[in-house]
């Protein structure tokens, strides 16, 4: 039988041993003390591992995440600040519930919920997607008892009821008409402190994410062999370290490098950034300016579809794009990729020379 003593500090410690296990915890009461030695035991009998306190005591949904959130950041990989807003929301929206009471009910009950606020059903996937990662690694890492089956089976429920679905790959494509409008709309307002008729040039000539390009510094840009460093460049796979080298091309329409050095001419001491802007604050002046130069649903990052497309209307190969614009899996280069038929000429006289 286990057993329980009074420390000096107030708090009880129980220990348990049992068939060559020896294990102990320590309990603010008394009777916690003694459950969880007699659950220790009846695991250890029924040839199990007993579960530390920390975890026995979990008991609602908040619990669980706050278990992963835990784990993940102390082996170095806390969650993003997408996933840590998902997880803030599944606290808010579930984390009262039972664990148990987890079920595929409550799970249709959530998804109907999330989509009469807005959620679309690429978010909800990734909500219940999210739910899922909790559960599992609470089974995995740590003998939970729980299962993800009742997350597989709502998932289905709201796939078939049209809450979950993939997302409509988007293949809009900026025209050259387009493109001069937005130029002469920043060209002739001097208000604008950001230089976006660059920034859109740059964009289409290097294929980089709106953020990226906003975090480059002259550091990372060598003139000599025209290559340009993204630092933790985004991966669904690796968050942090993820840096390449790219390319400055000249095959766009626009000279990478050369968009460079006009940036030079106007570079800030006090900022070692390239373009020393926030990322936001261009989102917003393109936004802007696409409705007062009556460019309709173009996205900037429709600009890093732009370049991509361009690479390939040049002729370059699906690996050397991916040299570019830093997918690892060639396959999603797929949806980032909306040739014009008029391309292919080009492409031929190239194979002509």
């Amino acid at each position: 039988m286990a057993s329980i003593r009074k420390q000096k500090s107030g708090h009880w410690r129980v220990w348990v041993r049992r068939k060559g296990k020896s294990l102990t915890e320590t309990f603010v009461n008394r009777e916690d003390a003694k459950n969880w030695g007699l659950e220790a035991e009846r695991q250890i009998d029924r040839g199990g591992s007993p579960l530390p306190s920390r975890v026995s005591r979990i008991t609602k949904f908040k619990d669980l995440i706050n278990l992963h959130i835990a784990d993940m950041t102390d082996v170095g990989k806390p969650p993003g600040r997408s996933k840590a807003a998902t997880l803030e929301m599944l606290k808010r929206e579930l984390g009262a519930k039972s664990v148990v009471d987890l079920d595929r009910s409550e799970l249709l009950k959530f998804g109907r919920a999330r989509a009469a606020q807005g959620a679309g059903p690429v978010t909800l996937s990734m909500d219940i997607g999210v739910i899922k990662l909790v559960v599992s690694h609470a089974a995995a890492v740590h003998g939970l008892d729980v299962s993800v089956e009742p997350i597989n089976l709502a998932r289905i429920a709201l796939k078939r009821l049209g809450l979950i679905g993939k997302s409509n790959e988007r293949d809009r494509r900026p025209t050259d008409d387009e493109l001069e409008k937005l130029f002469q709309h920043f060209d002739k307002n001097e208000r604008y402190t950001i230089p976006m008729s660059r920034v859109i040039k740059f964009a289409i000539a290097t294929a980089m994410r709106q953020e990226e390009i906003f975090r480059v510094t002259w550091s990372d840009y060598n003139p000599r062999t025209k290559m340009l460093l993204i630092r933790d460049r985004k991966d669904p796979r690796e968050k942090k370290g993820n840096d390449q080298r790219i390319p400055l091309l000249a095959v766009s329409g626009f000279d990478a490098a050369a968009l460079i050095e006009e940036q030079r001419a106007i570079r800030a001491n006090e900022d070692d950034r390239i373009f020393p802007h926030h990322h936001k604050s261009a989102g917003t002046a393109f936004t802007r300016a696409c409705i007062m130069a009556g460019v309709f649903d173009l996205h900037f990052h429709d600009l890093r579809h732009e370049g991509t497309s361009r690479l390939f209307e040049a002729g370059f190969a699906i690996q050397h794009v991916a040299l570019v614009t830093g997918h690892k899996d060639w396959k999603m280069l797929r949806r980032y990729t909306h040739l014009k038929p008029e391309s292919l000429h080009a492409i031929a006289a190239g194979m002509s020379r």
